[in-house]
């Protein structure tokens, strides 16, 4: 249909850092936003601000008038191309002289194992300087001939280490960067590969794919450009939302702006590959990032019986049996349920018992944290007669700022009733409350579903005169 596919917010996975499934390095990034109540641009309603086009080639000096004049850059309607548009890009020196493009493989022989990626990860920076000095104007950076004798280097990898390497070199503004891998195809890969250099993305696995779901189960209804268009236009539009969060309009300010803080990964390989980007919990390092990799290309062009003619199960979004571990399992909805419903205190602490297993198990980063007692650090508990009573405590207690609309009148409603009840505050949010909920009662006694903080900006929404 050419939409984005729909998720729920938040994620009950391990951190990439602490699942034991080996994982692409675009799961250690999270992309930032800007921490308002509506996003700082709204893609859909003020599209007329937000542009996908992209210019693959030298950035020209918008000083040098005379240069100027004679600077050349090719424009992209938007930056993911399909596999056409790069034999265009590719070819079209014959055609174009102030242009020379050259195609640089990152993939390297599987015998060099784990240990050969350091290596060639500084052989493909070297060939990349070598190519700008040599009077090429745009690289495509390629891992096409991956097979089983030969191994890729993570897209992201590459094109970062690339990417920063010339801005070290004073050579990144003299040359485009495209990148053709089978890596990328969620919005969160091409987002990644933009903020990092990227200027335009052939992700050429996803369109295989595509064609080939279609000549299944679309063929009726689609035809083999319908479903590449689509997937085009659906990856647009999530581009567009992503970088709206942060108040960017344009891919051209987006690509390479790196509005990402790197989760797991260690300061030695962010300050050498992604410069700049924050990491302030610590973790793997290239050895760890090659092991995977290798991993993974094991696992696709190994004998296991199980995985001769199907793909892994994954089980990122939905838990599967053999898939990435979750949080919130069948088992743990069932408890609550039970407790909800039957008001039932066991299966309450059912339930709280496997949430705290699973945080222990590593499946989150509060998990690797205790409280230490009085004892352990050599000091004296303070007299319970000191401590503040739970009725003075609970007083300073409030809700979050969460919208009528983005959890339901009956949770919005619940939050207020229960902080009335403990003297607490709940806040509506900006979504406001509806004018039923902050009249008196009929006996004339406040209405305990009305929250004692009004939010009113940024007034788009249920906020009224009244």
């Amino acid at each position: 249909t050419g939409q984005e596919a729909i998720g729920s917010m938040g994620t009950d996975t391990p951190i990439s850092a602490m699942s034991d499934k080996p994982k692409l390095l675009y799961t250690y990034f999270k992309q930032n936003f800007a921490q308002v109540t509506n996003p700082p641009i709204d893609p859909i309603r003020e599209e007329l601000v937000m542009s996908l086009v992209s210019f693959i080639g030298p950035r020209p000096n918008i000083l040098d008038h005379e240069g100027m004049a004679h600077a050349k850059r090719l424009e992209v309607r938007q930056p993911i191309l399909t596999n056409g548009d790069l034999e265009k890009i590719r070819s079209i020196g014959h055609t174009e002289d102030r242009f020379d493009t050259k195609t640089l493989d990152f993939t390297y022989d599987i015998s060099r194992g784990a240990e050969g990626m350091l290596e060639m990860l500084d052989r493909l920076c070297e060939r990349a300087e070598a190519a700008v000095k040599g009077g090429y104007n745009i690289i495509v950076l390629s891992d096409r001939q991956i097979g089983p004798d030969r191994v890729a280097i993570p897209a992201l990898l590459a094109t970062a280490a690339v990417h920063y390497h010339l801005i070290r070199e004073g050579l990144r503004t003299s040359v485009g960067l495209v990148v053709k891998s089978g890596e990328p195809r969620e919005i969160h890969h091409f987002c990644l590969l933009a903020g990092y250099g990227a200027e335009a993305i052939n992700p050429y696995l996803a369109f295989d794919t595509l064609i080939d779901m279609q000549r299944g189960e679309f063929s009726k209804e689609l035809d083999e450009k319908d479903v590449v268009c689509n997937y085009i236009k659906a990856v647009g539009k999530g581009i567009l939302k992503v970088m709206s969060k942060m108040g960017i309009s344009t891919y051209q300010s987006y690509c390479g702006a790196q509005i990402f803080d790197a989760v797991g990964l260690s300061s030695a390989l962010v300050g050498k590959y992604f410069c700049g980007t924050a990491t302030t919990i610590e973790g793997i390092g290239l050895e760890e990032i090659a092991a995977e990799t290798v991993a993974r290309h094991k696992a696709a062009f190994g004998s296991d019986p199980v995985l001769a003619n199907t793909l892994d199960i994954g089980g990122e979004y939905v838990l599967r049996m053999g898939g990435e571990s979750h949080a919130w399992t069948r088992a743990a909805i069932a408890s609550l349920r039970h407790a909800v419903r039957g008001n039932a205190k066991d299966s309450y602490r059912e339930f709280s018992a496997m949430m705290n297993e699973s945080a222990s198990r590593m499946n989150t980063i509060r998990g690797l944290f205790t409280i230490k007692g009085a004892e352990e650090v050599g000091r004296k508990p303070i007299p319970i007669e000191e401590v503040e009573p739970a009725a003075e405590i609970v007083k300073r207690f409030s809700t979050g700022a969460m919208s009528f609309g983005s959890i339901s009148r009956e949770a919005h409603t619940t939050l207020a009733v229960a902080m009335n009840r403990i003297g607490g505050k709940s806040n509506t949010g900006e979504g406001g409350e509806e004018s039923d909920r902050y009249q008196p009662l009929p006996d004339g006694s406040t209405n305990p579903e009305r929250s004692a903080i009004k939010q009113i900006a940024s007034g788009r929404f249920g906020v009224t005169t009244e």
